[in-house]
C-alpha cells in the first residue's frame, strides 16, 4: 500500500476518533445534566395482574360464589388524565355508547384518597379500571373499532364474580372491589381466595404516560373455600325470614342456624339484604349510600327479652336458689318505689323455676334479681359473661358486634360521659318532641339522673334479669349460647369456613371451630334447662305457634322473647334447638311484636323446611 493511501486512512481514523470524542464530550459535559434529568424522569411502575379468584362453595359443593368470563369495558385513568379536558369528553362518549350518564362513569374511575369519598377506585392508578361488565357484542365492537374516539378505553374478556343465589347470604359472602375482598368471607379469606397476583412492569415518563412494557409475570389462581353453609337450609331460612317480616311489618331481622355440637354455621340470613352482583360494575355514590351493608345476624344488636332467662336461671342455681323450689308469680313485684309487672299483668300463681321458663314469668326473676342486688352479688353479670355475652364470638367474619352486659361500672362510665347532656335536658326539656306527656316524663327522668345518676339500682338488676335495661345481644351470640345448652355446655367460636382446597383438589387446611369455654352451669342445671325449654313449644308460650308440629320426628326445644324498644314495636325472638338434626335455630324480628307471634312461627317454618315438610318457593 502506498504512503499516500496510508496517510489518508490515518487521517480518516483520526477524524472519526475526534468526532467520537467530541460527541462523548458533548453528551457528557454539555448535555450531561439534561440526560441525567431525563433518566431521573423515567420510572418503573408495577401494574398488578389479578388472578382468577377461588370459588366459595357450600358444604355439598354447590357454588355460592363462582366466576364467569364476560366482556368488560375498562378505562386507563392515566390515559384520561393526559387528555386536555381530563378525559371528560371520552367518558361522555363512552357513557352514550353504554347508555350511562357521565357522572356514573366518573365516580367509578376516580382514584381513592384521603379526601375522596366512596365510591372510588382503590386499586393501582396504572391498572385498567372496570366500568361496565357483560357488555353486548355490538357495543363492544363499537368501542373497539372507534379507538380514536375512546383513547384509554378497552374491551376485553375478564373473569367476574357471580352469585348464583342472589342476595341469599350476601353479608356472609361479602364482595370484591379492586381485586380485593372487602367484606364477609371474601375479606376474611382473601389471602386464600385471591391467589397470587401477576405483575407487569412498565416504564413511565415524568408525566405518568406509559412508554413501554419491561416484563410480565403471570398470576396464580386462588384456592377454593368450602364452607359449612348448606345452600338448601340457607334458602329455607331466607324464605322464612322474608315471609315473617312481610306479614308482621318488621323492619329488619335475622335467622341463624348452627350445628350445636360443632359450632359450624349452617345458615346466616339477614334483612334488609342486597344482591352482591351490584359490585361487579362498581357502584355510584347514590347506590353506595342505599346499600344495606350491616349484617343483622353478626352486627345487629337487640335486647334479648325472655330468651335471656336461661342465663338468669343458671345464675339462680349457682347462687343457691333451688330450681325445683316453688316461687310465687304475682302480677307485679315492687323494687324500690316502682312496680315491675308481668306481661299483661298476668297472675300465674305458684310455680317452680321450670314453670317460670315454660310460662315466662317475669316477677320470679324480678324477685331473684332484687335479692341478689341487695346482697351485692354480681352473679347475674358473671353468669351472662360466662354464657359468652358482652364480647364477640370470634366468628370468621369481619366487623362482629360485641353486644352489652351492663353493670354498675358501665352505668357509671356512661353517666359520666353523658352527664352534661342529661343535665341540659333537665333544664331545657324536650321541646322538639310532639308527645308532650312523653317529653314531660323524659324531662323528669333527666332531672333525676342529673342529680344522682350513674348508680346501679335494684330496678337496673330487675330489668337485667329479663333481658332488658341495656342488655344487648347479636343473633349469633344467642345462637351460640343456646347451642352450648344443647351440647352439654361447650362454647365454640363459630366458623363458616370448612376447608381450603387448591385448584387441583388438594386440601390446604381444614378449619375447625375452636372451643372458647364452658358454660358456668352444672350438668344438672343444663339438663334442667333442656327439659324446661322442651316444654315451651308444647305447652308453654310457643305452644300456639307450634300447634300440630311433629315433635315425634324432631323434638324442638326453645324459648320465646319479647323485648321492649323505646318508640317502636317490640322485638320478637325465638331461640331453639333439637337433638336430631343437631341444629340450633334463632330468629329475631325487629318490630316483630311478641316472640310467640312473630319469631316462633318463623323458626317453626325453618324446622319444617329442614324436615322437608314445607315447599320452598
Amino acid at each position: 500500500m502506498s504512503r499516500g493511501r496510508l496517510l489518508v486512512l490515518r487521517l480518516v481514523a483520526t477524524a472519526m476518533l475526534a468526532t467520537l470524542l467530541g460527541r462523548l464530550w458533548f453528551l457528557q459535559v454539555v448535555n450531561g445534566a439534561a440526560y441525567v434529568r431525563a433518566a431521573a424522569d423515567v420510572r418503573v411502575r408495577s401494574v398488578p395482574l389479578p388472578p382468577t379468584r377461588g370459588q366459595i362453595l357450600d358444604v355439598t359443593g354447590r357454588p355460592l360464589v363462582t366466576n364467569t368470563t364476560r366482556p368488560v369495558v375498562t378505562v386507563d385513568a392515566m390515559a384520561l388524565a393526559h387528555q386536555p379536558d381530563g378525559g371528560r369528553a371520552v367518558l361522555t362518549r363512552l357513557g352514550e355508547a353504554l347508555g350511562r350518564p357521565y357522572r356514573q362513569l366518573a365516580e367509578k374511575v376516580r382514584l381513592c384518597g384521603p379526601s375522596v369519598p366512596q365510591p372510588c377506585w382503590q386499586g393501582s392508578p396504572y391498572e385498567p379500571i372496570p366500568v361496565a361488565r357483560d357488555v353486548s357484542v355490538p357495543v363492544a365492537l363499537q368501542i373497539s373499532e372507534r379507538q380514536q374516539d375512546f383513547p384509554g378505553v378497552r374491551t376485553e374478556p375478564r373473569p367476574i364474580r357471580v352469585y348464583p343465589y342472589g342476595r341469599a347470604a350476601a353479608h356472609t359472602l361479602g364482595y370484591v372491589q379492586g381485586a380485593k375482598g372487602r367484606d364477609g368471607l371474601e375479606a376474611a379469606y382473601d389471602r386464600d381466595l385471591a391467589g397470587r397476583a401477576g405483575r407487569t412492569d412498565v416504564a413511565v415518563d415524568n408525566t405518568g404516560r406509559v412508554t413501554r412494557t419491561i416484563r410480565q409475570e403471570p398470576p396464580v389462581p386462588g384456592d377454593t373455600l368450602v364452607t359449612s353453609i348448606d345452600a338448601r337450609v340457607q334458602a329455607i331460612a331466607e324464605q322464612a325470614l322474608g315471609e315473617a317480616l312481610a306479614s308482621g311489618g318488621g323492619s329488619s331481622g335475622a335467622a341463624v342456624v348452627l350445628e350445636s355440637a360443632t359450632g359450624r354455621v349452617v345458615a346466616l340470613a339477614g334483612r334488609p339484604a342486597y344482591d352482591p352482583s351490584v359490585w361487579t360494575d362498581g357502584v355510584t355514590a347514590r347506590e353506595y349510600r342505599a346499600l344495606p351493608l350491616l349484617s343483622q345476624a353478626v352486627q345487629g344488636e337487640w335486647a334479648p327479652g325472655s330468651t335471656w332467662k336461661v342465663t338468669s336461671a343458671a345464675a339462680a342455681a349457682a347462687a343457691g336458689y333451688g330450681l325445683g323450689a316453688t316461687y310465687d308469680c304475682p302480677p307485679g313485684y315492687t323494687v324500690g318505689d316502682r312496680v315491675f309487672r308481668n306481661f299483661a299483668g298476668a297472675d300465674l300463681g305458684p310455680m317452680t323455676m321450670h314453670g317460670a321458663l315454660v310460662r315466662s314469668c317475669d316477677t320470679i326473676f324480678y324477685r331473684l334479681a332484687d335479692r341478689l342486688w341487695r346482697r351485692g352479688s354480681d352473679a347475674l353479670q358473671r353468669t351472662a359473661r360466662g354464657f359468652g355475652f358482652g364480647r364477640p364470638t370470634g366468628v370468621d367474619l369481619p366487623g362482629e358486634a360485641a353486644g352489652a352486659v351492663p353493670d354498675a361500672a358501665s352505668k357509671r362510665a356512661q353517666w359520666r360521659a353523658t352527664r352534661a347532656e342529661i343535665c341540659r335536658r333537665s333544664r331545657e326539656g324536650y321541646p322538639e318532641m310532639g308527645d308532650r306527656a312523653r317529653a314531660a316524663y323524659l324531662t323528669e327522668l333527666a332531672r333525676e339522673n342529673c342529680r344522682g345518676g350513674g348508680v346501679w339500682r335494684g330496678g337496673d338488676a330487675a330489668n337485667f334479669a329479663i333481658g332488658q335495661g341495656g342488655v344487648l345481644v347479636t343473633p349469633l351470640q344467642l345462637a351460640r349460647a343456646y347451642a352450648a345448652v344443647a351440647n352439654g355446655g361447650t362454647l365454640y367460636s363459630p366458623r363458616v369456613g370448612l376447608k381450603v382446597v387448591r385448584p387441583g383438589g388438594t386440601t390446604v387446611r381444614t378449619i375447625t371451630p375452636p372451643v372458647t369455654g364452658r358454660l358456668p352451669a352444672s350438668d344438672a342445671t343444663l339438663r334442667f334447662l333442656r327439659q324446661a325449654l322442651g316444654q315451651v313449644p308444647r305447652t308453654g308460650t310457643a305452644a300456639g305457634a307450634f300447634k300440630g308440629f311433629p315433635f315425634g320426628r324432631i323434638a324442638v326445644a326453645g324459648k320465646t322473647g319479647t323485648a321492649e324498644s323505646f318508640g317502636r314495636r317490640d322485638t320478637s325472638w325465638f331461640a331453639s334447638f333439637a337433638p336430631d338434626p343437631g341444629y340450633t335455630v334463632v330468629v329475631v324480628l325487629s318490630e316483630g311484636g311478641r316472640g310467640a307471634e312473630g319469631a316462633a312461627p318463623a323458626a317453626r317454618a325453618i324446622w319444617e323446611g329442614i324436615l322437608g315438610l314445607r315447599e320452598r318457593r
